[in-house]
């Protein structure tokens, strides 16, 4: 039996009369399935809600068995009493997780991303500072499984100077200058995501479509969850656009 601390909850489902098998996002041993006896109980259901932080006693089973999990919660995700937006978000978070992280393979850089986005939720954090949160974790996603952007450089010029622009074919950037003429054929590249700092409606938007493009083609083609995952992303990138999202 091993411990685990924390982990995140990202998935749950009924197994059998009493039990769950659950999905949990870790730092070193990146997404994680086991079969939690009495998750279908009250107490435990509670205990698999997303979002939540828990420690796990992980039961190694035989190779190709399913491991079986004690489940301890470590603290909730009040995301609930935040609002649509913030709900919304830890579902997303969750799906996306699950849906697209290979099991018991570490990812070290994106469990921070997703453990500080997950309680900025549950904190009730504004629209505008979650949702570009939300594009870095995204593209940071992409990166981490092959399928990164290149953003140090114009792809027809090589100037590193006012990059404006992103090639959806290449995932190269382009200069403001190189990429004007081409503009509608071009994506958006919000400045937040090169200087840092936050993001104003029309950058976040302009974040959004440029990392969703990516992440639809590139990662949730031909996933079977791609429809569920896709309609949650959908429903929070309304949230976080909508007029009085903004902090005031």
């Amino acid at each position: 039996m091993i411990r685990i601390e924390p982990a995140l909850v990202v998935a749950a489902i009924a197994h059998g009369e009493h039990g769950a098998v659950a999905r949990f996002l870790t730092e070193n041993m990146g997404l994680v399935a086991a079969y939690v006896p009495g998750g279908r109980g009250r107490k435990l259901r509670a205990i698999l809600q997303h979002g939540h932080v828990v420690a796990l006693d992980l039961v190694e089973r035989r190779p190709g068995q399913l491991r079986q999990a004690t489940v301890h919660p470590l603290a909730s995700n009040l995301a609930m009493i935040h609002g649509a937006a913030a709900i919304a978000m830890v579902n997303y978070l969750a799906s996306l997780a699950a849906a697209t992280l290979p099991e018991d393979e570490p990812h070290p850089r994106l469990f921070p991303l997703f453990e500080a986005l997950f309680a900025a939720a549950g904190a009730g954090s504004d629209a505008l500072t979650m949702g570009a949160a939300l594009v870095r974790l995204e593209l940071a996603l992409l990166a981490e499984l092959g399928l990164g952007l290149d953003l140090a450089s114009c792809a027809a010029t090589g100037t590193r100077d006012d990059l404006a622009f992103v090639s959806p074919k290449s995932r190269q950037a382009v200069s403001r200058a190189a990429g004007l003429p081409y503009a509608a054929k071009l994506l958006p590249l919000p400045a937040f995501l090169l200087a840092g700092g936050p993001a104003d409606a029309a950058a976040l938007a302009d974040g959004l479509k440029l990392a969703g493009h990516f992440l639809l083609r590139d990662l949730l083609a031909g996933n079977p969850a791609e429809p569920r995952v896709w309609a949650a992303r959908e429903r929070l990138c309304g949230l976080l656009l909508a007029p009085g999202q903004a902090p005031g």
